[in-house]
């Protein structure tokens, strides 16, 4: 897919691009060799909070990214895998092990042999209690990993299909008529029954993107109109500053619960997922990609800038902090009476945080498709981030 916009949009890309690459830097723990879980902001200035392997491998596929387009990562990749690599037993839940796959097969495909060894991938399902629940992000992480991992070991599809096959037919069960996904599975349990037809933004995006990679590489038709199916849904419901509203329902095709509005889905999740997809069937979402960036940089109902250039990174979220209680759960389990609208924007706040996977995502959505005209990392690192 081209995406054609204008030298405002370019810039605007650019200059999120320079301010990632450098972001991620004091998000980085150089003892651990991983990422931190998130940047909080205190009185006392920026602290890193925690460690997160999920978020290190996100990042990970971002700076390689970046790399592909000729501009040298500021960490080094090779030994944070080689930290996430040396021992997987702290994966614990069948989207993690996807991500993984998923990083290998896009970092360094080479070590796909030694990572099918050290897990047991083809009893995923029985294996990790999650499974039971079907959860839509996670179940669509793990279909990218084998997706990606069939395509960089062609040889290996036939040995991967009847797993693929699977993953995608259980994720599917969990898309709605509208074309919205649910959390996870419906079933008989008040969790299953409730949860399963509200579904995040994550279970929209995640499912887009896994799917459009499984039609690529697996060849199934029917993914890739569910893909389609899912982001016509939540291109029509964006609201009108640009916003990807935050839970969806399922079963009746309504926005059940907007706030907060994440910048992480502004920025990088929504375009990284609606780019695979245009990609793949030459259509074009460049509209409501720039329409969801524009509310990044004051366009929002706070009239704030999201973008710090001091800070370098993006604030996480604005959020309704006086939203009653009662009302959220209503919103959450879609028990809204009809007509009833959702939250007016009042009372709103924003989040000074940013965790890595936002910055990495948004290389990974965005590196080499800015027009940036930069191949050297120290053109990138001397920028001045505000100058654009």
């Amino acid at each position: 897919m081209t995406v054609q916009q204008p030298s405002a949009e370019q810039a605007t890309l650019t200059r999120l691009i320079e301010l990632a690459y450098v972001g991620l830097v004091p998000m980085f723990d150089q003892r651990e060799q991983l990422f931190c879980y998130r940047l909080k902001k205190t009185s006392t200035g920026l602290v890193q909070e925690g460690i997160s392997r999920r978020y290190t491998m996100m990042c990970l596929m971002g700076l390689h990214r970046l790399q592909q387009n000729g501009i040298t990562s500021p960490i080094a990749i090779a030994p944070v895998l080689d930290t996430l690599l040396k021992d997987t037993s702290w994966v614990d839940n069948i989207g993690d092990l996807g991500i993984l796959f998923w990083t290998c097969a896009v970092v360094a495909p080479e070590r796909l042999t030694q990572l099918e060894k050290q897990v047991d991938v083809f009893n995923a399902f029985s294996r990790y209690p999650d499974t039971q629940q079907r959860r839509t992000m996670e179940l669509a992480w793990f279909l990218t990993g084998l997706s990606y991992w069939g395509s960089a070991q062609p040889k290996k599809l036939s040995y991967l299909n009847d797993l693929a096959f699977r993953t995608y037919m259980i994720l599917k069960k969990n898309q709605g008529d509208y074309g919205y996904f649910g959390h996870l599975a419906k079933n008989a349990s008040l969790t299953g029954m409730l949860r399963g037809r509200i579904g995040s933004f994550a279970d929209q995006v995640y499912p887009i993107y896994g799917m459009t990679k499984f039609w690529q590489v697996f060849g199934e038709p029917a993914a890739r109109e569910s893909a389609l199916h899912c982001a016509e849904a939540i291109c029509k419901a964006q609201g009108p500053l640009g916003q990807w509203w935050w839970h969806y329902d399922s079963a009746n095709g309504q926005v059940v619960d907007g706030y907060p509005v994440f910048s992480v889905h502004q920025h990088a999740m929504g375009p990284m997922a609606l780019l695979a997809l245009g990609d793949a069937t030459q259509s074009d979402y460049s509209r409501s990609i720039f329409h969801g960036l524009r509310w990044i940089n004051s366009r929002n109902e706070l009239n704030f800038e999201m973008e710090d250039a001091s800070a370098r990174l993006i604030w996480r979220c604005v959020f309704n902090s006086s939203l009653a209680p009662q009302k959220k759960v209503k919103a959450l389990f879609g028990l809204r009476s009809e007509g009833e609208p959702q939250e007016s924007p009042r009372n709103l706040s924003v989040r000074f945080e940013c965790r890595p996977y936002e910055l990495g995502w948004l290389l990974y959505a965005f590196a080499g498709r800015a027009g940036l005209g930069l191949n050297r990392s120290s053109e990138i690192a001397t920028a001045g981030l505000g100058r654009i």
